[in-house]
């Protein structure tokens, strides 16, 4: 590779650095051009998956701040580069490594956080971001409504006891 094209492989993997805000690290060793293409499907599009050599990749990541990566960069590697859900790309990971045990996922780093295997596999077992939201969303609406029993409940019970009050002064006749 001359000098030239080293540069340029520099300058879009740190793009790709900048440009996510998470990157996964795996090692794709006996992996077929069609498996990989099957994963880089089942990825979606906020993903980018790309097989990368590890100098350059070293480089690339000191260059955007993911020095997290370096020590992992040994053996054939390829890194998922996530501009979107993480989860969803985890999950993607996850279950397509356990359909093809060849792809090892070495770790990662999650909006600078550096991640191991075993947190980005709990990281794919949550669930999406939109059910999270709409979980939320719901919890909400439901205090709302305990709220507003409550604050209902205060002046029935307080026209209940006066009328008991009420009633009881009749019936001594006060």
């Amino acid at each position: 590779m001359a000098k030239a094209e080293k540069a340029t492989a520099v300058a879009e993997l740190k793009s790709s650095f900048d440009g996510s805000n998470a990157a996964v690290l795996t090692e794709y060793r006996g992996l077929t051009v069609a498996q990989l293409k099957q994963l880089r499907v089942s990825l979606g599009e906020n993903a980018k998956f790309a097989v990368v050599k590890n100098t350059l990749t070293k480089i690339a990541a000191t260059e955007a701040g993911f020095n997290q990566l370096n020590d992992l960069l040994a053996g054939p590697s390829a890194i998922a580069f996530v501009n979107g859900d993480v989860v969803e790309a985890a999950k993607s990971l996850r279950d397509f490594a356990k359909a093809n045990p060849l792809l090892i996922i070495k770790g990662g780093v999650v909006d600078g956080r550096s991640m191991t295997p075993d947190e980005i596999s709990k990281l794919a077992d949550l669930e999406s971001r939109e059910v999270l939201l709409a979980k939320l969303a719901g919890a909400l609406k439901a205090k709302q409504g305990h709220a507003a029993a409550v604050f209902n409940a205060l002046p029935t019970n307080m026209a209940q006891l006066a009328e008991a009050l009420r009633a009881k002064r009749e019936g001594a006749g006060e």
